[in-house]
């Protein structure tokens, strides 16, 4: 997938951030990560077929039981929602968007410098 223009509810995220994390699994499986009070099994199962609707997750069948597993990485799908986040809210700018949360006291002095390294490895490696 190149582009995802897919927008995930609060509740599709939370499940993708577990298929993410654990690979695969069943729908039990996926229940297991979520704290207590723990959704219905049915509420889980329900989202994840909106999940495989929208083209993000797979499952292969054993018997009637699925056992699902995302279609896009987290790396690809934060990549795009991020580019759409900085388009939406900063014009594009991704110095806007460092200067919000720099200004905003969301990075410690340690996350800026390590900001300012990457970014000069990243300028040494177009140079």
């Amino acid at each position: 997938m190149n582009k995802i223009n897919i927008e995930l509810t609060n509740a599709e995220e939370q499940i993708m951030q577990v298929l993410w994390k654990i690979e695969k699994g069943f729908v039990k499986d996926i229940l297991e990560h979520f704290n207590e009070p723990k959704p219905a099994y049915n509420t889980i199962s329900t989202v994840v077929r909106i999940l495989e609707k929208k083209g993000l997750v797979l499952h292969k069948a054993y018997g009637n039981s699925h056992q699902y597993y995302p279609l896009i990485s987290k790396k690809e799908y934060s990549k795009n929602h991020l580019s759409k986040f900085a388009s939406n809210y900063f014009g594009n700018s991704i110095k806007d968007l460092v200067s919000f949360f720099t200004e905003s006291n969301k990075l410690s002095i340690n996350e800026i410098d390590e900001t300012i390294k990457m970014l000069n490895e990243l300028k040494n490696k177009k140079s």
